[in-house]
């Protein structure tokens, strides 16, 4: 009966290993773009904005991605960076950082507000109701992505590629592990070796069941008949004397 030959695993190369390292990067890197950029002001609420000026550089150049969490006004503080309407009631906004704190003559908070890279502080105060929020994280560079994107349909366009950025993750999640349950199934098949191709199986002859090879019949360990003293044995009947030296001849 032929029994089928498994074929020697092909050996890891430097190739195979940097392409691995690179698809699980990827998808690293696909994972927290997902998290940072969509997931995350998705689930805290928050409002997402992209520098436009240089008011804030270096540290906030023009093109970051800025994620701003509403949080009680009461908890601001000197220092903190904020994002507020130019005018109350108004779409367009700016992200300053706070730095001062004052009140008004009828006992209103108002905040003095200034651009780290602005020599001077902002004209106005800025009043409660103009506060969108407290800046929670920034993403550099992304901004411009953004801004391409255009600002009518930027929050359908964000959850659709979260949706595609999260599947690509599974994706690839799922194949790296069918992959590596396949390598668990063959190691296990094979003992962690490869089947030796070059050395034949012995071959049981038909008269040894056990498969340890036909022997020759004479060569056995038997102990040798010899020639018997006739005369030592006179007590022992003829025809046996008889037999026993014919066995020995």
């Amino acid at each position: 009966m032929s029994q089928g030959r498994r074929k020697a695993e092909k050996p890891v190369t430097a190739l195979s290993l940097a392409g691995t390292a690179i698809s699980y990067l990827a998808l690293c890197v696909t994972v927290l773009a997902a998290l940072a950029l969509v997931i995350v002001p998705l689930l805290t609420g928050s409002q997402t904005y992209s520098v436009l000026t240089s008011s804030m550089a270096p540290k906030y150049a023009p093109g970051t991605f800025l994620v701003v969490k509403p949080v009680p006004f009461e908890e601001l503080r000197v220092g903190d960076i904020i994002t507020y309407q130019i005018e109350s009631g108004k779409d367009t906004v700016i992200t300053h950082r706070i730095t001062g704190i004052g009140a008004s003559q009828d006992g209103e908070v108002l905040f003095t507000t200034k651009g780290d890279n602005n020599s001077v502080e902002d004209e106005l105060p800025v009043r409660e109701v103009q506060v969108r929020g407290k800046l929670f994280y920034a993403v550099p560079y992304v901004g411009f992505v953004a801004n391409s994107l255009g600002n009518s349909d930027r929050g359908e366009i964000a959850q659709w590629g979260a949706v595609a950025l999260m599947g690509y993750g599974v994706v690839t999640l799922v194949r790296g592990a069918l992959a590596q349950k396949r390598r668990s199934s063959s190691d296990s098949e094979t003992g962690g070796q490869t089947p030796d191709a070059g050395v034949p199986a012995p071959v049981a002859g038909p008269t040894d069941p056990a498969g340890l090879g036909a022997q020759d019949p004479v060569e056995h360990d038997d102990p040798v008949l010899t020639e018997c003293d006739c005369d030592a044995h006179e007590h022992l009947p003829r025809t046996r004397r008889h037999a026993r030296a014919h066995a020995t001849v």
